[in-house]
């Protein structure tokens, strides 16, 4: 019976073998660039990255069809120029960069819906905004797996840089370092994990494998490696559950994954060692504020 419902799957059919490397690939890469999102306060601004590749992606699209060269181009392209125009408005004006981000996800969502529209069928349209991970072929297997390699190899490049960056912006400036540089650095990373997950789960849903083990982690670890190490495997669990479920009972396979990493986040926000439910409630009346 648990070899039939949890093993058998994957042994009798490619597409989910391949949606589970998938999945331990964009857990090992998105679990890192999530745990930096939220030590810099960039959640929200995380979403709007991800939100932001879907004009160039539709533009991909429109260009080329489901061409995953084009479209993956397209949203990457898109995501860096989101991130610099943002950059430059908040720098440039009294808006806040959080505000400025907002305002060009929003335009970029309804525009990315528009390209596809004139085009597309609302099936192409649902692939883009919810993907298709039991879809994924040897190519856009290649550019997970690959995208993970090079955003460890990016961020160990940038570790230490990137981590005072996050904490102590000053000390840098002081000794005469930019640390806009590695801020830039860190959001092509960003981009890059954006562009591997749409792939798999869509602009809608890319940020959630990304994002909800980096928060379940900051309540059972402080520090990065340690957040890292808890989030990964949290999200990889989350992916490959929601696999099974998703097949044994018909459901998209995005969303179902989505809410599986929410669970383990609800989990951690009640249960977790750091700053969760249970640990508020524990310590003693005196000292809870």
């Amino acid at each position: 019976m648990l070899y039939e419902y949890l093993i058998q799957p994957f042994v009798e059919f490619g597409f989910m073998r391949r949606a589970l490397v998938a999945s331990l690939a964009l857990a090992v890469g998105g679990s890192s660039i999530g745990v930096f999102l939220i030590l810099r306060r960039m959640s929200l601004m995380g979403d709007a990255l991800a939100h932001a590749l879907l004009p160039g992606a539709a533009l991909g699209f429109l260009l080329g069809g489901l061409s995953l060269p084009a479209m993956s181009l397209g949203g990457f392209l898109a995501g860096i120029a989101t991130a610099l125009v943002s950059g430059a408005i908040a720098r440039f004006s009294n808006m806040r960069e959080d505000a400025s981000f907002a305002a060009a996800y929003l335009t970029a969502l309804a525009l990315g819906v528009l390209i596809v529209s004139m085009r597309g069928s609302a099936v192409d349209l649902m692939n883009i905004l919810f993907g298709a991970i039991l879809a994924v072929d040897d190519q856009a297997l290649y550019l997970v797996v690959s995208t993970a390699t090079l955003t460890l190899i990016g961020l160990a490049a940038i570790y230490r840089p990137l981590v005072v960056e996050c904490f102590n912006p000053g000390f840098l400036a002081a000794m005469g370092v930019r640390g806009s540089v590695y801020h830039y650095l860190f959001l092509a990373l960003a981009v890059l994990n954006m562009v591997a997950g749409f792939q798999a789960l869509g602009t809608l849903m890319a940020l959630g494998i990304v994002l909800l083990p980096a928060v379940a982690a900051s309540f059972w670890a402080r520090e990065v490696w340690s957040m890292t190490l808890v989030a990964a495997p949290m999200a990889f669990a989350s992916a490959a559950i929601g696999l099974l479920v998703s097949f044994h009972a018909g459901l998209p396979s995005g969303p179902v994954i989505v809410l599986f990493a929410s669970v383990f986040f609800v989990g951690s926000l009640l249960l977790g060692s750091r700053s969760s439910v249970r640990a508020r409630l524990s310590r003693p009346v005196h000292l809870r504020g």
